[in-house]
């Protein structure tokens, strides 16, 4: 009986105990649940919060899909225009390289025919100072032959190392011309050139029996340029000539061998030549006498005119003084001034003159005298 009460109470004391371990554990389970609930109840607020996070990056994602269609639209439409400009571009390129091209060679064919006119026109310069040296080679000779002087080629100059272009033999003296010319139109340097060549005669001066005067022929078209025709270069003398001066040049120097020596001259020839010469100078120092003396007295005289006229009368003497121009008779070379010619236009001078004064004694009012003393007066105060 007690086995069984015993039995009874383990049976009783296992159950209480299971009832009481159950209990605890529903106890413990309700609040897990309740814990687990609460944190599925923030798993859900966070759940929403993602939703609405979803939804604005899935606007944000459908603008950027937009953003990326309208850029890959601008991309595909930059690339075309890129390889349009780049298609243009490599035209340009070819254009311009086939236009450089062309230009290179135009520039090539310019500056050949630059090259070829140069070439031509020093070819031909070079031929128009051989014609001239052959034309002055030429008359020379010419003159010779027809004056029974002694022409000197180049070939026979007794001076193998420097030979000029000709010369003549006057009383065993070799006189010698040396034809120089421009190398075309531009004489510009042309008188400098010829200073130059008058120093490279002394190769020739240098020589006991050449004579120390030497002549430089050049063309008759040149002389505009000279502005020294003779030129003293110490030790000789060198003189600048054209062509068409040659002969009279030549024919006075063989008047040397009429003249070999002064002594043997008459008394009468020397006192001849010395009236004449001694004539000359007088004339030419009396005329610049009288001219001095005229200039004083013209002066003197356009000065008085100018206090004696009104101030209205001197600006218009003014203004017709600038206006006026002389125009005296031009000097030519190679040109003879004939004696007859001097005397005819002298006397149609003195018939004009006469004439104008005449005009001038009828037109022009006398000049009350007490004027003209007052101005003396006034003239003799100042001084």
């Amino acid at each position: 009986m007690e086995t069984i009460l015993f039995i009874v109470i383990s049976l009783l004391a296992s159950a209480l105990v299971y009832f009481f371990l159950k209990k605890n554990q529903h106890t413990v389970t309700i609040s897990d649940l309740q814990r687990e609930n609460e944190m599925l109840e923030v798993r859900l607020e966070e759940l929403d919060t993602l939703k609405d996070e979803k939804k604005s990056l899935d606007i944000k994602y459908q603008s950027l899909e937009n953003k990326l269609s309208d850029i890959e639209k601008i991309n595909v439409g930059l690339k075309k225009d890129l390889d349009q400009t780049r298609n243009t571009k490599d035209e340009a390129v070819i254009k311009f390289a086939e236009h450089t091209d062309r230009l290179m060679i135009e520039e090539q064919k310019r500056q050949q025919k630059v090259i070829d006119d140069k070439e031509s026109e020093l070819s031909e310069k070079k031929m128009q100072w051989k014609q001239h040296e052959d034309d002055v080679q030429n008359h020379i000779q010419l003159i010779c032959k027809k004056n029974i002087i002694d022409y000197v080629s180049q070939e026979d100059f007794p001076y193998p190392r420097n030979k000029p272009d000709c010369s003549i033999k006057i009383l065993d003296q070799l006189i010698v011309f040396d034809a120089k010319s421009p190398l075309g139109d531009d004489t510009s340097k042309f008188n400098t050139y010829l200073k130059d060549q008058a120093t490279n005669l002394k190769k020739y001066a240098k020589h006991s029996d050449v004579r120390k005067e030497l002549f430089l022929v050049i063309p008759t078209n040149t002389t505009h340029s000279i502005k020294e025709f003779r030129i003293d270069c110490g030790d000789y003398m060198v003189f600048i000539v054209t062509k068409d001066s040659l002969e009279p040049i030549i024919l006075s120097l063989k008047k040397i061998e009429d003249y070999e020596f002064a002594d043997k001259l008459s008394p009468e020839e020397r006192d001849n030549i010395c009236r004449v010469i001694g004539t000359f100078a007088h004339a030419a120092k009396r005329r610049i006498q009288i001219d001095q003396w005229y200039n004083q007295i013209v002066i003197s005289d356009i000065q008085k005119a100018g206090r004696i006229l009104p101030k209205e009368f001197v600006k218009l003497v003014q203004q017709y003084d600038t206006a006026e121009k002389l125009n005296p008779p031009q000097e030519k070379r190679n040109k003879k001034i004939e004696l007859s010619e001097l005397k005819e236009n002298s006397d149609d001078f003195k018939k004009e003159m006469n004439t104008k004064f005449e005009i001038l004694d009828k037109n022009i009012p006398q000049i009350d005298p007490q004027i003209i003393e007052k101005t003396n007066n006034s003239e003799n105060i100042e001084n």
